[in-house]
């Protein structure tokens, strides 16, 4: 049997799925294959945050994955530090991750609490609504060979044990940590291995919400000598999730040593009823290459780094995005080969800061923060849980409050943006400031009609022009961008708070949202075109825009 498709996904996690969205919304073929059933207990990622729901917006299903909140949209995102969830209070961060709803000028949506395996399922059922996309579960990747033409993929059917060829001109690895796709391209993963061992287990506990005095919150860190962890609400049912960090070397866990362990760290005597358990490993890895020809890496398959801070899920996604847009617009033709080059250009300096802050986070667990005395109930154990409060509240507004990672990121140094003679803008993880800088995130606003200004972009490029933009060029640039067969949409903004953010007269804006170019003039715009979308070698760099 062989099938043809025109994009091959190998794996059906959030990054596939997304990868298949991102394509099945240009009506790009797509299959997924998925050898697992992408069912179970399993917490993985519970952040989803502002940058992927604001995908989720472009997708139209931002409302959707509200809806899907277990816990409720307004269920407060605080991250509480305390001895035990039973014991005494050390700190606390409200609004974590930006979590909270309601209208803010800096973003068009807030972050989300939500499991993962809930935000898969709202992906997975927007993918199956696509035409062009399909899903199919219980099948692995065999081998895969490139020529000029496409790949030939050789995939199992686990249910039968069939094999049947895949024919597609290209071939996205989703496939996670322990990626087929990784290994059949030769890529290698290098860096820090095993820098902790940790245990995921989720549990019922009913009545464990209200066996404490933490109030409500995502998340509890514990600081103890007995099971330094992290416990939280997860799901309906009295669904929590448990995770002991920096496991000592040799302990195995067993499903029933767990609900002592869980009393221990918690101090709070109740039934627990365990759901499931597994072990994971804080590594700080990637791949030396993303690419070979006509095959791709994105998400696990290529970056793997410590979870604190939840940038994985999401980092994931956006490589997704990126890659999933560029693909479309070289199959559809207006796209050149310097797009896919500029794949891994763009997303490799992301992954190394993120992964970095990853690793920073990792490095100050409950583990590190114990210190004698902590629990001692007297004026030297409160002495001593005040200055412990005090380092947490000082360290670890960085992990939890880190707008400048989420948001902040540039491309500038891509081949497919048209950079100018402006200064970047400094990179703060805990200070997010907008910028019209190219290569950056376009700045956000609020219409005065009550869209966000993002609602108004295309599906491709994006003019925007101020308000007192002459007519006339507008109408040129139009028309250029239709005789050289590229999407191209104009706005005109007319709220001075919007224009103000946008620093030139005309700004090209991309299909993710990034700047491509700005500038006062629309001189030689077909020239600009051509480089934007990757079928011209580097334009020169443009007068700062004044």
């Amino acid at each position: 049997m062989e099938r043809r498709t025109q994009v091959l996904i190998v794996g059906a996690g959030p990054v596939g799925l997304s990868a298949a969205i991102e394509l099945g919304h240009r009506s790009i073929r797509c299959l997924l294959i998925e050898r697992n059933d992408r069912v179970g207990h399993a917490p993985r990622a519970k952040t989803t945050n502002i940058r992927t729901r604001e995908h989720l917006r472009r997708w139209g299903i931002a409302d959707t994955l509200r809806d899907a909140s277990p816990l409720g949209i307004d269920y407060p995102s605080d991250i509480v530090f305390a001895t035990k969830l039973g014991g005494y209070p050390l700190a606390r961060f409200e609004n974590a991750f930006y979590c909270a709803p309601g209208r803010d000028p800096r973003y068009s949506e807030h972050a989300q609490w939500i499991p993962q395996y809930l935000v898969e399922d709202v992906l997975r059922a927007h993918a199956a609504t696509l035409p062009s996309v399909t899903i199919t579960f219980r099948h692995e990747l065999v081998s895969l060979q490139q020529d000029k033409s496409g790949v030939r993929a050789e995939v199992r059917n686990l249910e039968t044990g069939a094999i049947e060829t895949i024919r597609s001109e290209y071939l996205i690895g989703a496939d996670g940590s322990r990626s087929a796709v990784r290994e059949a391209i030769g890529s290698r993963l290098h860096g820090a291995s095993g820098l902790s061992r940790n245990y995921n287990i989720v549990f019922r506990a009913p009545g464990l919400d209200q066996a404490h005095a933490h109030g409500r919150a995502i998340m509890y860190w514990q600081v103890n000598r007995q099971v330094p962890s992290l416990v939280g609400p997860m799901d309906r049912g009295d669904k929590w999730f448990f995770m002991p960090t920096h496991v000592p070397p040799g302990m195995k866990l067993a499903d029933f040593e767990a609900p002592s362990l869980i009393r221990d760290a918690t101090g709070i005597d109740l039934p627990y009823e365990i759901l499931s358990s597994d072990e994971w490993v804080a590594n700080r890895l990637i791949a030396d290459r993303y690419r070979d020809r006509r095959v791709f890496l994105a998400g696990d398959a290529a970056h793997l780094h410590p979870p604190f801070g939840g940038y994985g899920m999401n980092m994931g996604i956006a490589d997704a995005v990126d890659l999933g847009w560029k693909i479309a617009a070289v199959l559809q033709g207006w796209g050149g080969s310097l797009l896919l080059e500029s794949y891994e250009r763009e997303r490799r300096p992301v992954h190394e800061q993120v992964m970095d802050e990853a690793v920073a986070n990792h490095a100050l667990l409950s583990n590190q923060l114990w210190q004698e005395g902590i629990e001692d109930a007297s004026a030297t154990g409160a002495s001593i849980r005040s200055a412990i409060g005090a380092r947490i509240r000082a360290a670890k507004v960085r992990e939890f409050r880190a707008l400048g990672v989420v948001l902040g990121y540039c491309y500038a140094d891509s081949p497919i943006i048209v950079a100018d003679d402006g200064e970047p803008p400094d990179s703060n993880p805990t200070d997010y400031r907008p910028s019209s800088y190219p290569g950056c995130l376009a700045p956000h606003g609020w219409l005065a009609d009550g869209r966000s200004i993002y609602d108004a972009f295309g599906t491709g490029f994006t003019l925007l022009a101020h308000a007192d933009a002459p007519p006339a060029a507008l109408q040129d640039a139009a028309a250029i961008a239709i005789a050289a067969g590229i999407p191209l949409t104009l706005i005109v903004v007319n709220e001075a708070e919007i224009a103000a953010q946008y620093s030139a007269a005309f700004t090209l804006i991309r299909p993710d949202q990034h700047i491509a170019w700005r500038g006062d003039r629309l001189d030689d715009f077909a020239r600009l075109l051509t480089h934007v979308s990757g079928q011209s070698k580097p334009h020169h760099r443009t007068r700062r825009a004044s």
